[in-house]
């Protein structure tokens, strides 16, 4: 007869082990969610890189497998929250890969475009990247679940149909709505086929109305151009006050030196004599083969319209590829004194960057920087 003596104790520490988890799930649920998202920034390269992708795909597959199965299996009262049912491990390990997801959207979509104008579409995958934390009883709920699953499955085809098909407009986020509808369809289909018991009218209207609540939600932002323009991103910018070209991509340029509290400057001050010329510097990154434009559009502020006056919009070719960004410039002569900015813009009028700055009229020029740009 084999000796099972140990059985009991290894059932036992196992046991422990399972509520020990349950005890401090709170708290370790919170950190990992915060050092995912650090791990994440400090990670993520290129939106274009086939394993960051990879790791997309891999996290939405095991969330939507963890999503069938919740709503497959018996499910009791309570379930989500005793160790001992499998409901609770599913639960927390949808929890901890739909944060992994959101967390890689928010670094993407941060890193592309501005604050200034993205920001509703950013809070958007905040306030879902903070409900899969605060909200873990809601996955219980087929609405709920199936409303972050949708919107997890919109995010990514919203940059990814562009990557593949190496352009980016209207048509192409239209398609991107209709492949995360078909997808979503495709997973409460599979889950309509082998549930144990119907779905009620209601949680139907409301898991219908969720979906339906998010897509209208991300078109109008993206029609009011306030989504980023994934996966295209503003690499590095900067005025300057005098710019000589080199050769294609290389450049030497001067400018004031605005101390290192420039960097939390909004707008910092460009002191520049009469009549003189700015220029205005980007490097553009876009995947490989995927070629483009951008509009350098040079704005000052009219106080009397109480309005930005567009003094120029300049149509710029990129080329995508390089991970440092295609470098390319633009200038306006004759600034006067003033608020300014150049919005750095796509053809269909999305904001990759926007570079803001005051200009004040003096005398003479102020004793200027070199720096090479290669």
């Amino acid at each position: 007869m084999p000796d099972t003596s140990d059985t009991p104790k290894k059932k036992n520490l196992l046991t422990h082990a399972r509520h020990f988890y349950a005890r401090i799930e709170g708290p370790f649920s919170s950190l990992s969610l915060i050092a995912g998202f650090v791990f994440d920034a400090v990670t993520l390269t290129r939106v274009d890189e086939f394993w960051e992708n990879f790791w997309v795909v891999g996290h939405l597959a095991i969330v939507t497998v963890c999503a069938l199965l919740i709503h497959l299996i018996e499910n009791e009262p309570g379930g989500e929250e005793n160790p001992e049912k499998l409901h609770f491990w599913l639960v927390n390990v949808m929890q901890f890969f739909f944060g992994g997801i959101f967390s890689t959207f928010l670094v993407f979509y941060f890193r592309s475009g501005t604050i200034v104008s993205s920001w509703p579409f950013l809070a958007l995958l905040a306030a879902a990247f903070i409900a899969n934390e605060r909200f873990k009883r809601h996955y219980a709920r087929l609405a709920f679940q199936l409303s972050l699953i949708f919107l997890s499955y919109y995010a990514f085809a919203i940059y990814l149909l562009p990557i593949f098909f190496h352009a980016i407009n209207h048509g192409i986020f239209l398609l991107s709505g209709a492949v995360a509808l078909a997808a979503i369809g495709a997973f409460a289909g599979v889950l309509k086929i082998f549930s144990r018991e119907p779905f009620p009218k209601k949680t139907k209207w409301v898991a219908g109305l969720s979906i339906a609540g998010v897509l209208v939600t991300v078109n109008a932002l993206y029609f009011a151009n306030l989504i980023p323009p994934l996966p295209i991103s503003l690499k590095d910018a900067g005025i300057y006050q005098s710019f000589t070209v080199n050769s294609p991509g290389n450049y030497t340029a001067q400018a004031e030196n605005q101390g290192w509290l420039s960097f939390f400057e909004w707008s910092p001050t460009i002191h520049v004599q009469p009549g003189a010329t700015l220029y205005a510097y980007t490097a553009i990154f876009s995947p490989t083969a995927f070629n483009t434009s951008v509009i350098h559009e040079w704005q000052t502020y009219d106080p009397a319209q109480k309005a930005w006056v567009t003094r120029g919009r300049i149509v710029l070719p990129t080329t995508g590829g390089g991970s440092q960004g295609w470098r390319t410039f633009s200038l306006v002569g004759n600034i006067t004194a003033g608020a300014w900015r150049v919005n750095v813009k796509l053809p269909t009028g999305q904001l990759v960057g926007q570079l803001r700055f005051n200009v004040v009229i003096v005398s003479s020029t102020p004793p200027l920087i070199t720096d090479t740009i290669d």
